[in-house]
């Protein structure tokens, strides 16, 4: 489990059920925390398509990046 600097948890994250423990997260609240996750699997989805390789995928994924880094 972690825990945000806000207070939340996030369960579930280690498959393997190897940590009993909460882990804190004092710098991250949990908004940030679900950004950081969005990038990764957005990440991840993109990198299936490292083949195709386009300018088109990377404005796109460039694009995408830039408006998640927007902090209210």
């Amino acid at each position: 489990m972690l825990k945000s600097s806000d207070g939340e948890v996030f369960e579930h994250m280690i498959e393997d059920d190897c940590a009993v423990d909460r882990i804190p997260l004092p710098n991250v609240t949990i908004k940030i925390f679900y950004k950081a996750i969005k990038y990764c699997n957005k990440h991840d989805e993109a990198s299936m398509f490292d083949d195709l390789a386009t300018t088109s995928i990377d404005d796109d994924l460039k694009a995408w990046d830039a408006d998640l880094v927007k902090v209210d």
